[in-house]
C-alpha cells in the first residue's frame, strides 16, 4: 500500500442513488459484503492508535511470559538462547525511558522515506512527473492504450502516490475521448496504480522501506543476515508484466462489457477534451531526461568500476553481489538525486521555479507531506523497538515454526497461507509498511525457522498486500476516486466502485499466486544474489 497517506481519511459513501445496482436494498451480495466490509473497517481505531494499542500489548505479553526461553541451534554447533524480558521490570522499565528517541531515530524506513520523496517530491511539484506521465499515454495507438495506461499506473509507484491523483483522471478521460466507457478507463488505472503498487521494472521508495524492516526481523536470528532494496527485483519485474497483461484482459474482457455504453448525459459537470502536451512542454522535458540519463550514468559510474566510490572489495568465495552492497545501500539518496536534479532542470526551463526559493518552498511543502507519516513512526519505532528487546518475536518465531512444523505446514502452502493472511489484514490496515512493521518481527523468523528466506516471506506479503488494495475501503485515496468518478457518473457511489475493481483484485490474486509458486517451484532467484529458501545458520 502507498505510504504518505493521511491515516486520518476515511472513505466516503453519499446517500443518493446508484447508476449502477439500484438502491441498497437491491444490492447484490458481494456489494453488501463490501459495504459491510466498509462499516466494520471504519471502526478500527487510527493507525497511530493501533501502534500504540500494540506496543502496549507487548509491554503486558512481556510480563506475562517473562522467563520463557527457546533454543536456537546457529550451525552446527552453536546454540542461542533466546528469553523472554520484562518491559514492566525495573531495566525494562529504565530502558523505555532512556531509548525512547533512539528507537524514534532509529526506526529502519524513517531515513529512507525522507530521503527519497525529498527528491521525488520536488520533481513532482515541478511538473517532471506529471508531464512524463501524460507523454507516455499519449504517444501510443489507440489499440495499446489500456495496456499502457495500466504498465505507467503500475510504474507510477517509483513516484509514491503520483499515480492516484494523475493516472487516475487521466484514465478516465482518455477513454472518454475514445468513446469508451470513463469509469472503465478510471478503473483500470486504479488497478494498475494499487493492485501493482508492489510491481515495477526499477527500485521504489517502498523496496529500502521493507527491506530495512525485513533485515531487522531476519537479524533477530541470524544477527549477521543482511536484506537490501533489490531482495525482489526480479521477481517484481516479472510481477510488472503480469499485472499489466491480467489488469489488460479484466478491463476488455469483464469491465466494460460489465459497464456497457456510456451515457454522457450522465455526467456530474462539463468534461474537458483530453490535451496532448504542446511543443514547448515536450521540448522542457525531453532536456529534462537527457539530464536524469546524464545523472543515471553519473551515479552508474559510482559503482560500475573496481575502485569505484560505492564499489566494495570482497574477499575470494563471496557472492558476486555481495561487491555491490554499499552501492545498495546508498539506494535511497541516489534515487532522491535522480529525480532532483532533472526536475530543478524542467521546473527551470517550465519556469515554475524562478529562484532558489522556490526549491526550497517545495521540499519543505514535500516535507510538510510526511507529517502524518513521521508521527506515525515514533510510535511504531517504539513498538518495534519493544518486540525486539523483550525477545517475544524471536520466542512466538521458534515457538511458532514448531507447531507449523508439527502440523506438516510448511514449503508453499506456509507461504501461500501467509500471503492470504496479509491479503486479508490488508483490508483494515492500510498502509504497506505500518503491517510490515508489525508482522515481519513475527513472520520473518518463523518462516526461516521452516527453511524459506526472509526476502521470500517479504515477497509472499508484498503480492497480499497489493491485491487487496484495489478493493479494500480504507484506502484513503478512494474518496478521490470517487470524486473523480462523479463527474463522468454523478450518480456513482463506493459500493458501485468496489465492485467494479472486484474482477481486478480476483484475477490479480490468482494470477499472482500461481506466478509465486511457480517461482518457488523452479527456485529462482527473487533478486541480485538472492535465493527463495534458508539454511538456518546461514549469513548472507
Amino acid at each position: 500500500m502507498t505510504e504518505e497517506l493521511d491515516p486520518n481519511q476515511e472513505p466516503h459513501d453519499e446517500p443518493g442513488g446508484d447508476w449502477n445496482v439500484g438502491p441498497e436494498e437491491n444490492d447484490g451480495l458481494v456489494v453488501r459484503l463490501l459495504k459491510r466490509t466498509a462499516e466494520i473497517g471504519n471502526k478500527l481505531p487510527d493507525p497511530l492508535t493501533l501502534f500504540a494499542l500494540m506496543a502496549a500489548l507487548v509491554v503486558v505479553v512481556s510480563a506475562i511470559f517473562v522467563g520463557t526461553e527457546v533454543t536456537v541451534l546457529e550451525g552446527t554447533d552453536h546454540e542461542q538462547h533466546h528469553e523472554v524480558l520484562s518491559l514492566l521490570s525495573w531495566e525494562g522499565i529504565r530502558w523505555m525511558f532512556l531509548s525512547a528517541i533512539d528507537n524514534f531515530m532509529g526506526f529502519a524506513p524513517l531515513g529512507p522515506v525522507l530521503t527519497v520523496m525529498l527528491g521525488i517530491g520536488i520533481a513532482e511539484r515541478t511538473g517532471f512527473v506529471t508531464m512524463g506521465l501524460r507523454i507516455l499515454i499519449s504517444s501510443v495507438p489507440n489499440s495499446l492504450i489500456t495496456a499502457t495506461l495500466v504498465f505507467a499506473c503500475v510504474m507510477s509507484s517509483m513516484v509514491a502516490d503520483a499515480g492516484y491523483i494523475v493516472l487516475t483522471p487521466l484514465g478516465a478521460l482518455i477513454f472518454a475521448g475514445l468513446g469508451r466507457h470513463p469509469i472503465a478507463g478510471l478503473a483500470a488505472a486504479y488497478a494498475g496504480v494499487s493492485g501493482g503498487y508492489s510491481a515495477n521494472l526499477l527500485i521504489t521508495g517502498l523496496d529500502p522501506m521493507l527491506a530495512r524492516l525485513t533485515v531487522q526481523a531476519a537479524q533477530m536470528l541470524a544477527p549477521s543476515y543482511s536484506v537490501n532494496a533489490t531482495a525482489n527485483l526480479y521477481f517484481l519485474i516479472a510481477s510488472t508484466f503480469l499485472v499489466t497483461i491480467v489488469g489488460t484482459w479484466v478491463t476488455t474482457k469483464f469491465v466494460e462489457p460489465m459497464l456497457g455504453e456510456w451515457d454522457p448525459s450522465q455526467a456530474g459537470e462539463k468534461l474537458e477534451e483530453p490535451t496532448t502536451p504542446t511543443g514547448h512542454e515536450r521540448r522542457h522535458f525531453f532536456i529534462a531526461v537527457a539530464v536524469a540519463l546524464l545523472v543515471a550514468a553519473g551515479i552508474a559510474f559510482l559503482g560500475i568500476w573496481e575502485g569505484s566510490p560505492l564499489r566494495d572489495t570482497i574477499e575470494a568465495g563471496e557472492p558476486a553481489v555481495n561487491q555491490w552492497n554499499s552501492y545498495f545501500q546508498s539506494v535511497e539518496v541516489l534515487i532522491a538525486i535522480l529525480f532532483l536534479l532533472p526536475g530543478i532542470v524542467y521546473g527551470v526551463l517550465n519556469k515554475t521555479i524562478k529562484s532558489d526559493k522556490d526549491v526550497a518552498e517545495m521540499a519543505s511543502a514535500t516535507m510538510g507531506t510526511m507529517g502524518a507519516y513521521i508521527v506515525l513512526a515514533f510510535v511504531a519505532g517504539q513498538f518495534v523497538a519493544y518486540f525486539d528487546w523483550s525477545n517475544i518475536g524471536a520466542v512466538t518465531a521458534v515457538r511458532g515454526a514448531e507447531m507449523l512444523e508439527a502440523v506438516g505446514l510448511e514449503g508453499i502452502p506456509l507461504l501461500l497461507s501467509f500471503l492470504a493472511v496479509s491479503a486479508v489484514l490488508n483490508l483494515f490496515v492500510g498502509s504497506a509498511s505500518a503491517k510490515w512493521a508489525f508482522m515481519a518481527p513475527i513472520f520473518v523468523p518463523m518462516l526461516m525457522m521452516m527453511g524459506l528466506s526472509p526476502e521470500a516471506t517479504q515477497a509472499a506479503y508484498r503480492v497480499g498486500d497489493s491485491v487487496t488494495n484495489i478493493i479494500t475501503p480504507l484506502m484513503p485515496y478512494l474518496p478521490i476516486i470517487i470524486v473523480f468518478a462523479q463527474r463522468y457518473v454523478k450518480d456513482i457511489q463506493i459500493g458501485t466502485i468496489l465492485t467494479v475493481m472486484l474482477p481486478y483484485s480476483i484475477a490479480f490474486g490468482i494470477a499472482w499466486s500461481v506466478m509465486f509458486i511457480v517461482w518457488i517451484m523452479l527456485g529462482l532467484p527473487l533478486g541480485p544474489g538472492v535465493e527463495v529458501f534458508y539454511e538456518v545458520g546461514a549469513t548472507p
